[in-house]
């Protein structure tokens, strides 16, 4: 991680949870870091407990919606001013409103869509002109995505967040393939954590006291340290080697392989049909 002290990281929903992790792990390593999310209070404690530590990085809070364009672009204008730009853009920010497909609201779908998907699109165009102006060869956009964004459970209240997480593995290859396009060695990266003990879920299930209650005491989920710790690899890799994807997950393996199966037994019916 030593080519990227001093350097300006862009970490979005630094609030709590996973993107405050993220934040103070890379202010830890020596980066600047601007940390935004709407309630700019959180990141200014954060920022504060940093200093304390005695943190070689800086933790810069920014007061920014996700969902409003014009805040993004307002952000990045400020950002260019005072720290030149962006070296490292982390797309955290994200959200899910327990909305199912034949009776949600749309007003609960839009906001999924602003912020999962729109958000995180504006904010890497912007990261990627920044680097692009700055001619900085070396930049990473980090998508923090999620393992609903590689498969289906039959939920109902997550469907829509989980369209929303499958539209952010498409982008991240799409994002990989113009990079390449341009001739340019910034990379892309995916990571898909599986269930992380953070005020994601209790969030999620407000409605439902003894579901959010019991989310994370079946078993043992992630922690927002250990997709922190993640992101550092993914940035650590040496500039010949690209993680494009790291999926992180404990319990959900055995889903993941009946998923897998699932698609190799179709692949093979079909072929079989066309044969």
């Amino acid at each position: 991680m030593e080519r990227w002290r001093g350097r300006v990281a862009l970490v979005a929903g630094a609030s709590v949870g996973i993107g405050a992790a993220i934040a103070v792990e890379l202010v830890r390593l020596g980066m600047k870091v601007v940390g935004c999310a709407r309630d700019v209070g959180k990141i200014q404690k954060l920022a504060a407990e940093c200093q304390s530590a005695g943190h070689p990085g800086v933790l810069v809070p920014f007061k920014c919606d996700l969902s409003k364009e014009e805040e993004i672009l307002s952000m990045f204008a400020a950002i260019k001013e005072q720290h030149k730009g962006v070296d490292v853009c982390i797309n955290n920010a994200g959200l899910a409103h327990p909305e199912a497909l034949l009776n949600g609201k749309t007003s609960g779908w839009k906001n999924m869509m602003d912020v999962n998907i729109l958000g995180l699109s504006i904010c890497t165009r912007e990261a990627y002109q920044s680097m692009k102006e700055r001619n900085v060869d070396d930049g990473h956009i980090i998508n923090i995505n999620s393992m609903s964004g590689h498969r289906v459970l039959p939920n109902a209240t997550t469907h829509f967040y989980t369209a929303t997480k499958f539209a952010v593995t498409a982008l991240t290859e799409g994002l990989r393939q113009e990079l390449r396009a341009e001739k340019t060695h910034i990379r892309a990266t995916s990571i898909s954590p599986g269930l992380v003990e953070t005020e994601f879920g209790p969030r999620l299930f407000k409605d439902d006291p003894d579901k959010a209650a019991g989310l994370y005491s079946e078993y043992k989920p992630l922690e927002a340290k250990d997709v922190a710790s993640s992101v550092v690899y993914v940035l650590s890799a040496p500039p010949h080697v690209q993680v494009c994807a790291l999926l992180l997950f404990l319990c959900f393996l055995l889903c993941l392989i009946k998923t897998f199966l699932f698609s190799i037994l179709t692949l093979t019916h079909n072929k079989t049909t066309f044969t």
